[in-house]
């Protein structure tokens, strides 16, 4: 395995780790920066690097990439630019969970690919249950990310502490 490859697996897998915790810390409203700087950066450093990958020709990897890096945009712009003012609170809330869900999406793709368990269920990925498996997880993150919209008004946490301490 190259070290490329490497690199932008170790980046994809630390993204969603800390992007899973990131949209909880959303559902109850809590901001947790030092969290969500890691797996923003570490989220758009994996679309970055997976450009650097070989390929003779544009494949679906790069579309998701590139649809990635517009979601991460925005939303950096929304939470450190605009500081989550107004509307750019569900836009950064909307961005970000749509760039951990698609991380999610493509490490379901691989997880068909690579893990022969799985690849024996779905060896085309057009099988039931590599639609299933896609399918719930798509579900899942439009659940979290109406529910973290709603949910997540970090200035609302941050009176409630200063008017408890």
């Amino acid at each position: 395995m190259s070290t490329i490859l490497l690199l932008h697996v170790a980046l994809s897998l630390v993204g969603i780790a800390t992007g899973l915790v990131v949209a909880l810390a959303m559902l109850a409203s809590r901001p947790f920066p030092g969290w969500t700087a890691v797996f923003l950066a570490t989220t758009v450093l994996t679309s970055v690097t997976g450009y650097f990958l070989p390929a003779d020709r544009i494949l679906p990897s790069h579309i998701v990439g590139a649809i990635s890096l517009v979601l991460l945009a925005l939303a950096l712009v929304a939470l450190y630019k605009n500081r989550l003012a107004g509307p750019w609170r569900w836009v950064y809330v909307s961005t970000a969970v749509a760039a951990l869900y698609l991380n999610v999406f493509v490490l379901v793709f691989q997880a068909f690919l690579k893990v022969p368990a799985l690849h024996a269920l779905a060896p085309t990925q057009s099988e039931p249950a590599f639609k299933l498996a896609q399918g719930l997880v798509l579900l899942a993150f439009i659940a979290i990310g109406v529910l973290a919209v709603r949910r997540f008004h970090p200035t609302e946490h941050a009176r409630t502490l200063r008017a408890a301490g």
